[in-house]
Parts: C-alpha cells; sequence; structure tokens
C-alpha cells in the first residue's frame, strides 16, 4: 500500500473528497499570517467569504479567543452582518448538552441557508462548530480558521465533525465538509509546549505513513527551527498533503482512512487509563507511535525505518515514554478501542509488505514492545 500526496503549494492545496463511488465538495486550503491575504499572494479571506454571497456570517469560537474573534471581525471587508457567538470551549463543552444555545443563539440571529458559519478555534471548535453547520436548517456551508497546529494538520481537514455524548466521545456526528480551511499562522504564536507537541506528533505520523520517506527527511531537517513560520509553512503543508491523499480516496472511513489511526490504539488505552485528564491526545498519540514501530518491526518491518521514524521523534522532541504505565493495565483499557473486532485488539502496523489496517495483536506481544520501550524510553 504506497501512501503519498496530494499536489500541493508553497501555501495551499485543494481537496476533492471522496471514493471510488463517490466524490464531494471541494475546497481550498490556504496558508497565511493573518486574517486577510494568503502566504503568497491571491484572493483575500474576505474576498473568498463573499464568493459564497452570504446573507449573513457567524463567528463560532471559545470564550478563551476572544481577542482573535474581535481580530478576525475587524479584518473582514464585507456587506453583510457579521455575530460572534462565544461558548466555554474544552473538551467537556464538545457536548450535545450545550447545543441548544448555540443552536437558539444563531437563530435569534437571523440564520437561514444563506447564512455561514465560521469555525475558530483548535479541534474542539472546528468538531462543535462543523457539527452545527451540519445540522443546523439540515445544513449551511461553514469554513475552518484552524488556531492550534494540531487542528491544522489533522481536524480542519477530512470532514469528520461531532460531538461528546454521556456514553463516549464522538459518538453523534456526520461528515461534512468545510468550504475553505484558512491557517493564520500567526495563532500559533501563542501556542504552548504541549500543544506543539500535539501537532507535531501528528505531523510525525504523516511522515511515517508517506511512502517515500521524503516527508520524514523534511521534518528531521526542519527540526531544529520547527517553530519558526519560515519553516513551518512547507512542512504544514505537505502535512496536510498526505492526508488529502488518504480523504480523497477514502472520504467516509470504509478503508484506507484507518490508517489515520496508527498509534492510537495505544494512545486510546493511556487515555483511558488516565481518565483523560493526564495527557492530551496528541502526547498519548505520541507514545503510541512508538508502540507501533516496535511492533511493526516484530513483524519484520525494515529496522532501518523504524529506526528513522524514531530519530524523527526524538529531534522533534516528542513524548516517547511509557509514562510509569502497566502493559496489563493499558491492555484492559485497550479491549474498547472501536478498531477491535470480535474481541481481538487490533492494530495499524507496518510489515514486511508494508501498511497493514487491522492487525490482532496478543498481550504477550504488546507486553514486549511495551517493555522495551519503557527499558529505551523511560
Amino acid at each position: 500500500m504506497v501512501i503519498s500526496t496530494e499536489p500541493f503549494e508553497s501555501d495551499r492545496l485543494h481537496l476533492k473528497p471522496g471514493s471510488e463511488e463517490t466524490q464531494s465538495t471541494d475546497y481550498s486550503i490556504v496558508l497565511s499570517r493573518d486574517f486577510a491575504s494568503p502566504l503568497k499572494g491571491g484572493d483575500s479571506l474576505s474576498q473568498r467569504l463573499e464568493s459564497f454571497r452570504p446573507s449573513r456570517i457567524f463567528i463560532l469560537t471559545e470564550s478563551n479567543l476572544k481577542s482573535y474573534a474581535e481580530k478576525l471581525e475587524a479584518s473582514l471587508d464585507l456587506s453583510v452582518p457579521v455575530q460572534i457567538i462565544y461558548f466555554q470551549g474544552g473538551e467537556t463543552s464538545k457536548h450535545l448538552d450545550q447545543l441548544g444555545p448555540v443552536f437558539n443563539a444563531i437563530i435569534e440571529g437571523g440564520v437561514d441557508r444563506k447564512s455561514l458559519l465560521i469555525a475558530l478555534g483548535g479541534g474542539v471548535v472546528g468538531d462543535f462548530a462543523g457539527f452545527v453547520a451540519a445540522t443546523i436548517l439540515r445544513g449551511i456551508p461553514f469554513i475552518q480558521i484552524p488556531t492550534t497546529l494540531l487542528a491544522m494538520v489533522d481536524s480542519s481537514v477530512g470532514g469528520k465533525v461531532a460531538v461528546n455524548t454521556g456514553r463516549g466521545k464522538n459518538m453523534v456526528g456526520a461528515f461534512y465538509h468545510p468550504r475553505l480551511v484558512w491557517c493564520n499562522l500567526s495563532t500559533l504564536d501563542t501556542l504552548p509546549d504541549a500543544e506543539w507537541s500535539c501537532g507535531l506528533a501528528e505531523m510525525a505520523k504523516h511522515a511515517m505513513l508517506e511512502s517515500s520517506g521524503k516527508l520524514r527527511q523534511a521534518l528531521v531537517d526542519s527540526a531544529d527551527s520547527i517553530r519558526s513560520p519560515e519553516t513551518l509553512a512547507p512542512r504544514i503543508i505537505e502535512s496536510m498533503a498526505v492526508k488529502a491523499y488518504v480523504v480523497a480516496r477514502d472520504e467516509k472511513e470504509a478503508g484506507l482512512r484507518a490508517c489515520l489511526n496508527l498509534g492510537h490504539t495505544t494512545a486510546h488505552g493511556i487515555e483511558s487509563l488516565t481518565d483523560y485528564g493526564r495527557f492530551s491526545h496528541g502526547q498519548a498519540v505520541s507514545r503510541g507511535l512508538v508502540t507501533a514501530m516496535l511492533l511493526s518491526r516484530d513483524r519484520g518491518y525494515a529496522s532501518e525505518i523504524v529506526e528513522a521514524n524514531l530519530r524523527m521523534m526524538e529531534m522533534l522532541k516528542l513524548p516517547m515514554d511509557t509514562a510509569g504505565l502497566e502493559a496489563k493495565d493499558l491492555w484492559n483499557h485497550m479491549k474498547y478501542d472501536k478498531k477491535n473486532v470480535d474481541g481481538e485488539i487490533r492494530f495499524v502496523l507496518f510489515g514486511r509488505d508494508g501498511l497493514e489496517l487491522s492487525v490482532p495483536v496478543e498481550f504477550e506481544q504488546f507486553e514486549k514492545a511495551w517493555k522495551e520501550q519503557k527499558a529505551s524510553r523511560g
């Protein structure tokens, strides 16, 4: 199985999500240093919004992003009303129970089917706002303006939107693509170190999946200055292009898109075992990628590629330790992973013949890899 990248330019790419049977509305992903113009010129954000001919615009964002929301509103040169709607934010607020007040605020604001919703924030905002857009009036157009590195390279691309319920994360959702993704790199200037780890772990995962090794080498070469906008911009667009390649071939997770779960079986166990409070999702995935590499090597995947991938993670200063967690405890929490089949715990792994999307793993195999990870990484 070969995974490549969709064609891209230095500051933008165009995504055509679909599968062998269907094709969804395509959209552009644009990098910028502000809420006005792309890095390399072209239509401004306001011009792009005007091209959708909206009747009014709603900006949905977290309360703690008020300064960005006000900057965005002030930068827009539009002839239609713009209204900012705030919600508390955070994973606990991405809940079915929180939809009512937001729906009511949008309805009271005069929403119609020509209205446009802007999701301004990280992955939580994108998921929540995307679900609002998908369901209010049976669907209105929306755009993503991600403000975290993880949201830029992951959740803003691909069209998965959802809210949580009392029985689980992302249990109520839809596949609903934005009309535009606008990445303002200046919003990363205040990003905490933990959030950088989340985004870089996702970029490392995409580099592991990309078959030529070029993305891995680019990340290694850029590691010392990765937070510089000039260095980061091409790495972001390359990473997005990997996910765009996958989504263009398997929009609704019927097969290939499962590859994006590399590292996630262990990660979900880590999150569940620690009650979703000790580690961010990206920090858990980073540790899970190490486990996946060791399990892959034990299945015949080339040891030199495994070592190159682990070296890339070291260069990016990603968490690679076992966090003091025991294999047996993790295994008990991994039993409830959605990728499992007939009680078997399944991993996305590499082997002699390349990537495999659903590999049954026995506890003894996992324990061996986890012990090696603990011995070498702590």
